[in-house]
C-alpha cells in the first residue's frame, strides 16, 4: 500500500509528497504536511495521534484500539477526518447497495464471506465487518448481538435474523467480498473482487486531495463520492 500511495502521490495532479513517514516518524515531519494517510498498524496510528495537530487524517488502518478510535474522534473536533476500512469506491458503492438490499429483503438469510492474502492480521476484515454494520443499521438491529463469526459443530436450524461472518485466507488476494441473501427459492449476491491494492490507493488518494479544504469533523468515503 505504501508503494502504490507513494507513486500515485507523485502522478497526482493536485497532490504534492511532502514526507515519508514510518515508525521513525517525527512532529517536524508531520507538521509539514496538510494532509497525512495513514496505512500502518494500530500501534503506528495510536503514535501518530501524539504527533498530528490540525493536519486532516485518512485512515486506513483496521483492527484499531477503542482508545485510539476515541483519539480520532477527538482529534475530528478540531481537523477533518476520513476512516474507512476500504477505500475502493467498488466497495463504497457496494456498501450502499447492501444496505438498500437488506432493507427490502428483511426476512432474507444474510452471510458474508471475504478472503484475503495470506499475510492479512485481523478477521474479519475491516471491510466485511463494515458491510455487515450497513445491513444490520438497515434492519435496525445491532451487529453485536446478530452476528455470528463461522460455525463449527451441532449449530442446529439458522436462526431467523443471525448475521453470518466468513474468512477465508490465503494466497496474494487483494480482497475479495461477497454478501449473499438467501431467500426461499432464491439468493441475491452482492459482490466485490479487488485485482490489486493499487483500487484502495487511487480511493486514499481522492480522499486526500477531497479533504485537504474540508472543516473539522468525521467523514466517509460516501461523502468523497457524494452518496
Amino acid at each position: 500500500m505504501g508503494r502504490f500511495l507513494v507513486e500515485g502521490a507523485a502522478a497526482h495532479p493536485a497532490l504534492t509528497l511532502t514526507a515519508e513517514m514510518g515508525r521513525g516518524a517525527t512532529r517536524a515531519q508531520v507538521a509539514a504536511c496538510r494532509v497525512i494517510i495513514d496505512f500502518s498498524l494500530p500501534d503506528g496510528t495510536a503514535r501518530l495521534l501524539e504527533l498530528v495537530e490540525n493536519q486532516a487524517l485518512i485512515v486506513g488502518t483496521t483492527g484499531l484500539s477503542p482508545e485510539t478510535v476515541a483519539g480520532l474522534a477527538a482529534h475530528a473536533e478540531r481537523a477533518p477526518v476520513l476512516r474507512a476500512s476500504n477505500f475502493s469506491t467498488g466497495v463504497t458503492l457496494l456498501t450502499e447497495l447492501v444496505a438498500r438490499a437488506a432493507r427490502a429483503l428483511p426476512d432474507y438469510d444474510l452471510e458474508i464471506v471475504e478472503m484475503h492474502h495470506r499475510h492479512k492480521r485481523d478477521a474479519p476484515s475491516g471491510t466485511a465487518r463494515s458491510l455487515a454494520e450497513a445491513a444490520a443499521f438497515a434492519r435496525d438491529v445491532s451487529l453485536s448481538e446478530r452476528a455470528i463469526y463461522g460455525r463449527e459443530g451441532e449449530v442446529g436450524p439458522r436462526p431467523g435474523g443471525e448475521i453470518g461472518l466468513h474468512a477465508v485466507r490465503g494466497g496474494d488476494v487483494a480482497g475479495e467480498h461477497t454478501v449473499y441473501l438467501a431467500g426461499s427459492g432464491e439468493r441475491l449476491m452482492l459482490g466485490h473482487l479487488a485485482t490489486s491494492r493499487q483500487a484502495f490507493a487511487e480511493g486514499a488518494l481522492r480522499a486526500a486531495a477531497w479533504i485537504a479544504d474540508r472543516p473539522a469533523g468525521a467523514y466517509e468515503m460516501r461523502d468523497v463520492l457524494g452518496l
